[in-house]
């Protein structure tokens, strides 16, 4: 199967904002979502407890931001998203809860031009699965990792697979047995199309070890279940 465009991915975003605005809801597909949210917010702070400068890719509407601002508010944040609409939202809510600056760039974090050591803090919620292969995700990681200051994190929840491919069929078939109970067979369907037509995760193994290669000195794992994790690195 072709895989989603990123004009294909936007296009979808567009129309999901208000299901993405609301944390109860809106990542009800996600495993432990809101555990991973506090995780990941919570060690960045701890391990850059004087940021500055935060940037949030794949921002959606701004739920990973808000979280980090009720942890650290005295942030400047910069809010990247393919879609006009997501980014919009997210500016509102944002720019509610800090007094520094906001800005918004609508673009692919790939191709969008950033300074390079700027941000103590990137976080990117269920955004890297949209990666494609090997080079691209190399690619990627290295300019975040060009993106932060000595010292600065980047922190890291998605979808992922596993390394073996009788586990991975294991936490698939789990996670399927979970949609299922949220929302029957329909449901779990319409979200496994979803993934197989727009994704392309990788293994928290996979991505920790990238992560050193190209150049974090420190990489963390805060938490696991099935097919979802929250993990980051240090530079």
């Amino acid at each position: 199967m072709n895989k989603s465009t990123v004009s294909e991915i936007k296009e979808r975003f567009d129309h999901e904002v208000e299901r993405f605005s609301n944390l109860d809801t809106g990542q009800i597909s996600t495993i432990d979502a809101q555990l991973s949210l506090e995780l990941l917010t919570e060690a960045a702070k701890r391990i850059n407890p004087e940021a500055k400068n935060l940037l949030d890719i794949g921002c959606g509407a701004g739920n990973y931001s808000l979280k980090m601002l009720s942890k650290t508010p005295h942030l400047n944040c910069t809010l990247v998203d393919l879609s006009k609409v997501m980014l919009d939202r997210a500016k509102e809510r944002v720019a509610a809860k800090t007094n520094k600056l906001v800005e918004t760039i609508q673009g692919d974090i790939r191709v969008i031009n950033l300074k390079e050591n700027s941000f103590d803090i990137i976080l990117a919620g269920a955004v890297l699965h949209h990666l494609r292969d090997d080079e691209d995700w190399e690619v990627t990681f290295k300019k975040l990792y060009r993106l932060l200051k000595p010292g600065g994190c980047l922190m890291i929840s998605d979808l992922i697979t596993q390394e073996t491919d009788a586990i991975n069929k294991y936490t698939w078939d789990r996670y399927g047995d979970y949609l299922e109970k949220v929302g029957g067979n329909d449901y779990k369907n319409r979200v496994f199309d979803y993934i197989e037509k727009e994704d392309s995760p990788r293994s928290m193994t996979f991505q920790l070890e990238l992560m050193k290669k190209v150049g974090f000195r420190k990489t963390e794992i805060l938490h696991k279940n099935m097919c979802f994790g929250a993990f980051g690195g240090i530079k």
